[in-house]
């Protein structure tokens, strides 16, 4: 483990460690969200995913895909 990370660790726990008892379930749904949403997915779990959203119909038709976009 670098170092930075060691000190980023030791950082974040000492603001856990700081918080009020009665906030700790909030921060650990935070921090569980946070975590949920930068983790990438297997690509077979996204892969199963998509396919099952494809066979159920939840598709969005190519040519709206760009609407609304200012992309040039």
């Amino acid at each position: 483990m670098s170092t930075t990370i060691t000190v980023y660790r030791q950082q974040v726990l000492r603001e856990v460690e700081a918080l009020p008892e009665e906030y700790l379930p909030f921060m650990a749904q935070v921090m569980r969200a946070f975590r949920e949403s930068v983790t990438l997915k297997l690509a077979a779990d996204s892969f199963r995913q998509g396919w099952h959203e494809a066979q159920q119909g939840e598709t969005t038709p190519l040519a709206t895909l760009w609407e609304g976009l200012d992309a040039e």
